[in-house]
């Protein structure tokens, strides 16, 4: 238990604090980009070490409000393992665990419900190659469908068996989500993702024919997201996108 008037960047070590200011300064982006949906949805990312331990965002707080030190520590069955004030959604963490405990890959995993994503995973051919945006998802997307709200277990299986071995998933019916070796990588592939659901219901509200990218070009988009931009180019994103919140707001690093 937390000892009195002890911090938690004093409980924790310097790796896991260093996951925890990326995770803050995730969700304040998110509400920066006005992809939040008020509290309910989720990011959670892989603490440092051998343990199964994630952390998540308190159950409550708007992604503007969060916090390094207002992260949950959890595990894999949504139960606190290090002291705190805040109570965590475990209906929540459904998904996250089923995907963490499949995936060894995915240290941060990013939840969204954005208006355009949630548009796009209602439309039966899901996301079209219509954009260069969305050459990125399309290159390793998968889709899985909607079975109510995400609170039983015997839910998880199918979600591993459908996501596979891809990092972009459109959960139809409900929203979006990216999976990334770091916050800034989950990140960067959501930015892609969302941007291109977002270009495609912009486009089609017009009610014009659209033109598709050509298949050879959609076949050849993996290796050109490695070779042309070193993955999606997080690692040079990333230190842009946190100056970014430093000048608007450094809290999210208390």
């Amino acid at each position: 238990m937390k000892p009195e008037g002890r911090s938690v960047r004093d409980q924790v070590s310097s790796e896991e604090w260093e996951a925890r200011v990326a995770l803050a300064a995730c969700y304040r982006m998110v509400a920066y980009y006005k992809w939040d949906d008020l509290i309910f949805t989720h990011i959670t990312v892989k603490v440092p070490g051998p343990e199964h331990h994630f952390l998540i965002n308190p159950y409550g707080w708007l992604f503007e409000e969060i916090t390094a030190s207002s992260l949950v520590k959890i595990d894999l069955a949504g139960k606190k393992v290090l002291d705190s004030p805040n109570d965590i959604n475990p209906a929540g963490f459904v998904i996250h665990s089923a995907i963490h405990s499949a995936r060894p890959d995915a240290r941060c995993i990013l939840h969204l419900h954005s208006l355009a994503g949630v548009a796009v995973s209602t439309r039966k051919e899901g996301l079209l190659p219509i954009s260069q945006h969305s050459l990125f998802p399309l290159s390793s997307l998968a889709y899985h469908d909607y079975e109510g709200v995400a609170l039983r277990d015997d839910e998880k299986p199918r979600l591993v068996r459908d996501l596979g071995d891809k990092n972009f998933l459109i959960l139809r019916n409900h929203g979006l989500l990216t999976i990334g070796s770091s916050v800034a990588d989950a990140f960067v592939a959501m930015y892609f993702l969302e941007s291109s659901c977002r270009i495609q219901t912009m486009a089609e509200a017009a009610g014009r024919e659209l033109i598709p990218i050509h298949p050879q070009i959609l076949a050849g988009a993996r290796a050109a997201v490695k070779e042309v931009t070193r993955g999606l180019g997080a690692d040079l994103v990333w230190p842009g996108l946190l100056r970014r919140l430093d000048r608007q707001d450094p809290s999210f690093r208390t």
